[in-house]
């Protein structure tokens, strides 16, 4: 940030990927994309911020008689599209691509839920009035994210990232009732042996009645 320059020599891995459904989703955006170029121009309300990318990817001529002719460059499309759906990590530690692939997508993980947790608990904006407070906030999303994490590997390890994303199991194990009143022994209600199964996934013993 002072602005000076480091050099040092460091051995580097780079693991290139493919994922069909992003390559997928990609195309869909860049055609949706072309789309509005095309219609932009047609109806002569261009936008001066997309000025570059219909020099890249569309030539068009008007005429007096026929108005707005738009055609698409095929060859700069093709180009483009070609790179969909492919991505890369670099490491400087050896490890094979598969664990590479866990590595990152464990800390993108953690990385949504902070995000999702600043939302929910208000940490955007701490709005605290005391260190006490802020210092008790910043531990309740700390732990937060621990049992997070936990999750994500006990789905990893149980193969359960087939069949659930962590939203999905949450939602799964959300409808179990549980019932609690002063001087009263805890009641849980019903459960189905496939959610029993759920929680020994996770290694965690399922809830019963006191």
């Amino acid at each position: 940030y002072k602005g000076d320059n480091l050099k040092e020599s460091r051995r580097i891995y780079i693991h290139y990927y493919y994922n069909i459904d992003q390559a997928a989703d990609d195309e869909k955006d860049f055609d949706r994309k072309l789309i509005s170029l095309k219609q932009e121009l047609e109806s002569g309300e261009r936008v001066l911020q997309h000025e570059k990318l219909y020099q890249q990817f569309i030539t068009w001529k008007t005429t007096p008689k026929r108005g707005t002719q738009v055609m698409v460059k095929e060859e700069s499309v093709i180009e483009v599209k070609r790179y969909f759906g492919f991505f890369a990590l670099i490491t400087n530690e050896t490890m094979n691509a598969v664990t590479a692939l866990e590595l990152y997508r464990n800390k993108d993980v953690v990385e949504k839920a902070f995000g999702n947790l600043k939302e929910r608990l208000n940490m955007r904006r701490t709005l605290v009035s005391s260190e006490q407070s802020l210092d008790g906030k910043l531990f309740v999303q700390f732990v937060a994210l621990i049992y997070l994490s936990y999750i994500k590997k006990q789905m990893q390890e149980k193969d359960l990232v087939k069949r659930f994303s962590i939203p999905g199991l949450l939602d799964k194990l959300d409808v179990i009732e549980c019932f609690e009143q002063p001087g009263k022994a805890l009641q849980v209600g019903e459960m189905v042996e496939k959610l029993e199964q759920l929680y020994y996934d996770l290694g965690v013993t399922p809830p019963t009645s006191l």
